[in-house]
């Protein structure tokens, strides 16, 4: 029996906090710069698996709580994440359709888009240039997106999320 709809929410919210943890684990210095944007994954599952219930305006509320944990200028994730929550809801079903490594490839163009609408938030009035460095995160991000869709996945079967 499907779970009703208090309990899909708390399921739902306890992923994005868990992720939001992740976006502020403190790691070694090193690892720092490959740390993806783990809350902007789990918001591209969601959106994908249940797009009536997880969609741009549920995308904008956790770019702005991820904007406050991350200390950003306010609104910066918001518009990345209703962006790109925008265009999951747009083609859930294509998306859905697609084998796990062609949905790695559209989650590595989701998060691309994500980290080029916050770098031209943060430098509208100046031109700083970027290196090579500051893609890296969408990298590790598509790498892990298999782990990550797999997992959410046996999380939202688990607890009959529909």
């Amino acid at each position: 029996m499907p779970r009703s709809d208090s309990s899909a929410v708390l399921v739902i919210v306890s992923t994005l906090i868990m992720a939001m943890a992740l976006r502020i684990l403190p790691l070694p210095h090193g690892l720092f710069i490959y740390n993806p944007d783990w809350v902007l994954l789990f918001l591209i599952y969601w959106s994908m698996a249940l797009p009536e219930r997880v969609g741009v305006g549920s995308a904008w509320f956790v770019g702005l709580f991820t904007d406050t944990l991350t200390g950003r200028m306010l609104g910066q994730h918001a518009l990345a994440y209703a962006v790109v929550g925008y265009f999951c809801v747009r083609l859930h079903r294509r998306l859905r359709l697609y084998p796990l490594p062609q949905q790695t490839l559209s989650a590595l163009a989701f998060l691309l888009l994500s980290q080029l609408l916050i770098f031209w938030t943060q430098n509208i009035k100046g031109s700083n240039a970027i290196g090579a460095t500051y893609w890296l995160p969408s990298l590790t991000g598509a790498i892990l997106w298999p782990a990550v869709f797999l997992i959410l996945r046996h999380v939202r079967r688990r607890f009959n999320i529909i």
